[in-house]
């Protein structure tokens, strides 16, 4: 599995964007990136914390999404040293940036959400 990996994080690294939308979409698109980042917008959360906020997310989908979002320098990780270890995650300075726009797709979203029970 770790050659895997390290197979597919070369691959994605150098995948080809055409456009500034098309290089952001790829860092943030997907199922769960967009949410991972929304429930990170107030603060430090620990993994079981993450998960419990992304419904539906799998184990093996969530830490994927992880990976990437901190390859791509969007959130960080740190791991502390207690026994269990924690490993807790939070926004870097671009994840922060994206949250404004975020709120603007989450505030089109309900808009649309009440126009599908209008005539």
């Amino acid at each position: 599995m770790p050659f895997h990996s390290k197979f597919y994080q070369k691959k994605v690294q150098h995948k080809r964007f055409y456009c500034a939308v098309d290089f952001a979409f790829q860092r943030i698109g997907g199922k769960y990136k967009g949410r991972i980042l929304w429930a990170l917008r107030d603060g430090t959360l620990r993994y079981g914390e993450l998960r419990r906020h992304i419904e539906g997310v799998t184990t093996k989908m969530l830490t994927q999404a992880l990976k990437e979002m901190e390859r791509d320098r969007l959130i960080s990780r740190n791991v502390i040293a207690t026994k269990p270890l924690h490993v807790e995650y939070s926004l870097t300075p671009s994840g922060k940036l994206l949250i404004p726009f975020i709120d603007l797709m989450r505030v089109w979203g309900e808009h649309e959400i009440n126009n599908l029970h209008s005539p």
